[in-house]
């Protein structure tokens, strides 16, 4: 990992113009300021301003005036060096991840990667993560977009399809230091998914940034365009962001059994670990699932969850535990959470799922026992007998429990989850004001 001369030492030597700062805000939207190479010894030593309200920037880019956050006063972008990139797709470019550090040269709790760091410095277990985004390559048409082809779900047509594209993506990862471990293109046309391999710390966060953006800018070097969009088609499957998860003590991996003989060797720890989880659900899903049509995407027989389930390889429950490597049974064994999309903040992604989990682990949760066919085909008593619930089914819903969930709210901090509360409210009042075609369409014909 580069330190801060390494960094300088690189821009020159690569003739590095432009150093983008990035960061991810509340809304969970990628966000950057670009400061001169040649400056960035300054910028590490004094940051970057930008104006507080940013942090209380909604998804359709304004500041809602309901966050703590005033239009008065301003942080500093403090750059990570160790996150140093040169980007393939950008000449003379390069970028670093970013904290938010108040004006007293502390971290500013509203920040999400900060309070993730935080948690992790008092966290007694090091973590290996990877998100696993699903996406579609689309094109522009004259009412919108379509799938950029009509292939079907893991085809060698779609291989073939999306070969150079997908070769780019790659290539542009691996210059990043993200190495590419599958590629398929997934359920429906056009749709893809190239999953890296995992990373510790906040090392998965930032990898997704990074991810993110080399997509749609490779996508948009082939006149196509990444959209990372939950439900972006009424009537095809909707991309999701798995988090795949594993706690680790040195060399040992806590939700690894040694003394199992099966492809699910899931220890104890790992059990109590998905028992927070799901008692969390219902909340963690507004920090994993966070935008209005998230909620399009986990719905019944989607194979994007929709119950307050687990389940060995079961592709419907919330929480899914993949069989593990044969060769390999102890690196392998690992969670899967499935109710995650792409427009998550991956760090609030992370912190929530450990907290929940943390707190299965300190209260000794058990899950009950793993389902083993689709919840949906369960009747309601024996979901309510098993303690399944169904997860929210819309942002409001979802946020509501997040304001009431004390163990989020504390892995958060007050003002984390205040302002987060806030940002969101603020996009779930917009939708719910605004008038749709299906809205216009119904009702016009109706009355």
């Amino acid at each position: 990992m580069p330190n801060k001369s390494e960094v300088i030492e690189k821009c020159e030597r690569h003739d590095v113009e432009l150093v983008r700062l990035f960061w991810v805000d509340n809304a969970g939207v990628e966000r950057g300021r670009v400061v001169n190479a040649n400056d960035i010894e300054s910028v590490f030593a004094n940051g970057a301003n930008i104006a507080q309200a940013q942090q209380a920037f909604t998804d359709t880019d304004y500041p809602t005036e309901n966050a703590p956050l005033s239009r008065v006063g301003e942080v500093r972008l403090i750059p990570d060096p160790e996150t140093f990139r040169l980007l393939p797709y950008a000449d003379r470019g390069a970028a670093m991840m970013c904290d938010l550090y108040q004006l007293d040269q502390t971290p500013w709790p509203i920040d999400p990667r900060s309070r993730l760091q935080t948690f992790l410095d008092t966290f007694e277990s090091q973590t290996r993560a990877a998100f696993e985004p699903e996406w579609y390559l689309v094109r522009k048409t004259e009412d919108g977009f379509e799938p950029f082809d009509r292939s079907g779900c893991y085809t060698a047509d779609g291989i073939q399809n999306a070969h150079d594209i997908i070769l780019e993506i790659v290539n542009g990862l691996s210059a990043q230091g993200m190495e590419t471990s599958v590629y398929y293109p997934e359920y429906s046309p056009g749709q893809q998914e190239i999953a890296i391999k995992h990373g510790d710390g906040l090392t998965p966060g930032d990898n997704q940034t990074f991810y993110k953006q080399t997509v749609k800018a490779v996508a948009k070097n082939h006149n196509l365009r990444a959209t990372f969009s939950p439900k972006p088609f009424p009537e095809h499957a909707g991309s999701g962001c798995h988090l795949h998860l594993s706690l680790w003590h040195g060399d040992e991996n806590r939700f690894y059994d040694s003394d199992s003989t099966s492809n699910y060797s899931i220890s104890e720890t790992c059990r109590q670990f998905i028992g927070g989880v799901l008692d969390h659900a219902r909340a963690l899903v507004a920090l994993t699932a966070p935008s209005v049509v998230s909620y399009k995407r986990l719905q019944p027989d989607a194979w994007a969850s929709a119950y307050t389930a687990w389940g060995y390889d079961n592709r419907e429950a919330m929480v899914r535990i993949p069989s593990s490597q044969w060769t390999t049974p102890a690196e392998t064994t690992r969670i899967e959470l499935k109710a995650a999309d792409n427009t998550a903040n991956p760090y609030l992604t992370l912190l929530g799922t450990l907290a929940a989990g943390h707190d299965g682990i300190e209260r000794e949760l058990d899950p009950g026992k793993p389902v083993d066919v689709n919840p949906g085909d369960l009747s309601q008593s024996e979901r309510s007998r098993r303690n399944i619930e169904r997860l929210p089914q819309s942002l409001g819903e979802a946020l509501d429990e997040l304001e009431n969930d004390a163990v989020l709210k504390q892995a958060m901090g007050s003002e984390l989850h205040r302002t987060y509360l806030a940002v969101k409210r603020a996009t779930w009042q917009d939708a719910m004001s605004a008038v749709t075609d299906w809205d216009v369409e119904t009702y016009t014909r109706l009355y």
